[in-house]
């Protein structure tokens, strides 16, 4: 998230982050360049995120940017919010879990349709 969040802060846009404290604790934050939010655990973030957010877009990452992609994508189908949601595809990084996500509506577990709502 650094460089996304240096680029939206140089083009003169805000930029919030919101950081859990095990991020914190374990060392896994790095110089922010806008407004920082501490919150307590990870779905205080989540919660946090959608109270401030206009969009989600998730950038390529690990088991924590999928579980949060996934969750706000849940919440979407159930009328939680209707915030847009995408992934910043760079250099092809999704393109297996968007293969798979089309696999899983083949496959009739995803509604066609919802896959890309």
């Amino acid at each position: 998230m650094g460089c996304a969040s240096t680029a939206v802060a140089r083009h003169k846009r805000q930029v919030l982050g919101i950081i859990p404290s095990a991020f914190i604790v374990n060392n896994l934050v790095g110089e922010t360049c806008g407004k920082e939010i501490k919150v307590a655990t990870m779905h205080k973030r989540l919660l946090t995120m959608m109270e401030f957010l206009d969009a989600f877009i998730a950038s390529p990452g690990g088991f924590g940017t999928l579980k949060e992609l996934f969750q706000m994508i849940s919440w979407a189908q159930l009328n939680i919010h209707e915030k847009p949601i995408g992934v910043l595809n760079i250099n092809g990084f999704f393109n297996g879990l968007l293969f798979f996500i089309d696999h899983a509506v083949e496959q009739k577990f995803i509604h066609k349709g919802h896959e890309r709502s």
